[in-house]
């Protein structure tokens, strides 16, 4: 395949994983940039031991922790910008706390593997290969039954 067609292929992939990291549309935009500036580089070295998809989401996983250290001046004054739980009232409190829990509830909803494959992504901190592997698949399969329940728990947030 072609850098061309990678680009093609996984542009949106990894401009959407970029935005459920930063949550900033300019940001992810700017990032998968330079994502894919840096795969492009880096392409004559990939073995193909993973999905080219988790690949590239590695590389844009540094890329963005890179402009987090690179930036941090910029994430803190941010942060301080943005009132602390603390300052907050105890409406703010307990509607984080019930959102929470709500979130929690729908995990436990979940049917398997997704329940099993959000928590070990989202708390356990593994990586899809990681995943995969536990269940005996890919990291891609790994990867889309994330999504998929990351889906179904913002549906049923929206719905409620």
């Amino acid at each position: 395949m072609s850098f061309e067609e990678i680009y093609r292929v996984y542009f949106r992939d990894i401009y959407l994983f970029l935005l459920g990291l930063s949550r900033d549309t300019s940001l992810s935009e700017e990032l998968t940039e330079e994502s894919f500036f840096r795969a492009m580089k880096a392409l004559p070295k990939f073995r193909g031991d993973c999905d080219i998809r988790v690949w590239l989401c590695q590389i844009a996983k540094h890329t963005y922790y890179e402009y987090l250290r690179k930036n941090r001046h910029l994430v803190d004054e941010k942060e301080n910008q943005e009132p602390s739980l603390m300052q907050q009232g105890i409406e703010e409190r307990i509607v984080d706390k019930d959102s929470a829990r709500r979130i929690h509830e729908i995990v436990h909803e979940l049917q398997e593997p997704y329940k099993e494959v959000f928590y070990l992504r989202v708390f356990g901190e593994l990586s899809f290969e990681q995943i995969g592997s536990i269940f005996g698949k890919t990291a891609n399969w790994a990867c889309v039954t994330y999504h998929r329940a990351k889906s179904r728990i913002q549906d049923k947030l929206h719905s409620s």
